[in-house]
């Protein structure tokens, strides 16, 4: 089922989608309210919230689909039962503002795909992203190979798979919802937000233990974060500085996030993160 959780899309991007999910034999259902208007988000909070509690009890449906992020799926949190999504557990697709559903996913117990969402499937069907998405989807769980960066830390680790984007998780801080982040393999990725903003939210989890309890650190794309930044405030580099001093592996420059490389990152499930001088894995352990 395809629905918006958060903001309003045009329903052109969402036919494209469906073609693509047609074309993969999958039998795509577009919700009640996926393609409604209201300000800027898809529909009234309700109706928001029906569309997902329904999709997440219609036992015909075995993945959700987001159209797309923006803001608005905080506003779904505390309506949406852990025990439904334990009780009928699927696929949820997305990443951005969805990072907050993940997070329910993850307490659920349930694995979630950190993935891209309709318009990536509509306008780059054949695109190595969307490819990897398919390959979920249909039970084929891959592994990751990457190329080094510059500022990695070499090493190994292993634990759960949480995270997404850093500014949407941030406001999970100090809530119910925050993610356990105890032996766990941290991802990050942001789009748009200024460097300094990025080091407030990164010094939140540094001074609150997170990166005591972590196994391992991967830095997505930090899109258009650096336009304005001076040579001292590039977010790759604050973010070596700040854990430099922790003992877990860290490989920057991988491709998740707000670009066209935004590889399917499976939220919740063991995951083991090895860190080389010639290249980088993630590999997912069933």
């Amino acid at each position: 089922m395809i629905l918006s959780p958060a903001g309003k899309i045009a329903p052109a991007v969402v036919d494209k989608a469906v073609d693509t999910l047609l074309s993969w034999g999958l039998r795509p259902i577009v919700s009640n309210y996926a393609l409604s208007e209201k300000g800027r988000y898809s529909s009234s909070k309700s109706n928001r919230l029906s569309d997902f509690v329904l999709a997440l009890r219609n036992p015909e449906v075995k993945a959700i689909l987001c159209t797309r992020g923006g803001y608005g799926a905080v506003h779904l949190l505390e309506g949406i039962p852990l025990r439904e999504i334990a009780d009928h557990p699927k696929w949820l697709i997305g990443y951005s503002d969805v990072t907050l559903l993940h997070s329910l996913f993850v307490k659920a117990g349930v694995v979630s795909l950190h993935a891209p969402m309709a318009k990536h499937l509509g306008e780059l069907p054949e695109q190595a992203s969307t490819a990897m998405l398919r390959q979920f989807l249909f039970g084929e769980i891959p592994s990751y190979r990457v190329n080094p960066h510059q500022l990695n830390r070499t090493g190994s680790g292993e634990g759960r798979l949480v995270g997404g984007n850093l500014a949407v998780m941030s406001g999970l801080r100090a809530t119910p919802y925050d993610f356990d982040f105890k032996d766990a393999i941290l991802f990050i990725e942001d789009i748009g937000e200024a460097p300094y903003k990025i080091d407030r939210m990164l010094y939140n989890l540094k001074l609150s233990g997170v990166f005591d309890q972590i196994k391992g650190l991967v830095v997505g794309h930090f899109t258009d974060c650096d336009q304005h930044a001076s040579p001292d405030e590039n977010v790759y580099n604050n973010i070596y500085q700040l854990t430099r001093d922790y003992d877990f592996p860290v490989s920057f420059g991988f491709p998740v996030g707000h670009e066209e490389d935004n590889l399917t990152l499976p939220e919740g499930m063991k995951s083991r993160l090895t860190v080389g001088h010639d290249s980088v894995t993630l590999e997912f352990i069933k």
